[in-house]
């Protein structure tokens, strides 16, 4: 947690920042598992929801960020407290493309519900999202105890997601190719699938910034990724 300071107002502008971000991965967890829920349950009506709540994720990322700029305008902060605050604009805009996603799926949801899914792919798809929210809410924890052991750890995993994600994109192109009638529902499972690995992404990028806000440095640029699609697309079609 952010440092106390002489100057109580500054406490309670870093504060904000920690309570906003805190709000903000609440409604980016659920916009993401009602996404799903709604895709796979056929839910128009959750995935119309879904699609109207990101507005608050895009109105929070932009009130962090105009209040990150007075505090850093006003206090010119270092160290510690300059993290803090550069790593709240960072985690704010992993959270807002979050909700991009989950809002992306919702729009699926919609373009699908008179098509016919496999059940098996559907069902790859909500496991694949366990995943995804289980690594999203450990990060959100390690940002609330700054644990940079956490946030490594996690950044470690994300290859797992990697892997499922993978492995759903070689059977999406089976069934495409077994039977054309499953292209279109297929490629909008693709799609779907895509944007869960994302969010995947997008959870490490906030533990590398959780890592840097509690430890000063920066973890490695690289990692492995497992991601072979690129390599599945070009041998099965």
């Amino acid at each position: 947690m952010p440092q106390s300071h002489t100057v109580a107002s500054f406490d309670e502008e870093l504060q904000y920042l920690v309570r906003r971000i805190a709000e903000m991965g609440g409604v980016a967890e659920r916009i993401v598992a009602d996404s799903v829920a709604a895709l796979v349950n056929g839910d128009t009506d959750m995935a119309q929801r879904v699609i109207a709540e990101d507005a608050e994720l895009d109105r929070a990322e932009r009130e962090i960020d105009e209040r990150a700029v007075v505090v850093i305008a006003k206090r010119q902060p270092m160290a510690s407290d300059l993290r803090e605050i550069i790593g709240s604009i960072r985690i704010a805009s992993d959270l807002e493309r979050v909700g991009d996603l989950g809002k992306n799926i919702g729009k699926r949801v919609i373009a699908v519900q008179a098509m016919t899914q496999p059940k098996k792919l559907v069902r790859g798809l909500e496991h694949l999202s366990e995943l995804a929210l289980t690594q999203l809410k450990e990060v959100l924890d390690a940002y609330s105890s700054r644990s940079h052991e956490v946030a490594d750890a996690i950044r470690e995993r994300d290859e797992e997601i990697d892997a499922i994600y993978t492995s759903l994109f070689r059977e999406l192109l089976t069934y495409m190719m077994e039977d054309p009638r499953n292209i279109t529902a297929c490629t909008h499972l693709l799609f779907c699938a895509k944007n869960i690995e994302r969010i995947g992404d997008h959870a490490t990028n906030i533990a590398e910034t959780v890592y840097y806000m509690a430890t000063g440095s920066q973890l490695p640029a690289e990692r492995p990724k497992e991601d072979e699609t690129h390599s599945v697309g070009a041998t099965s079609l």
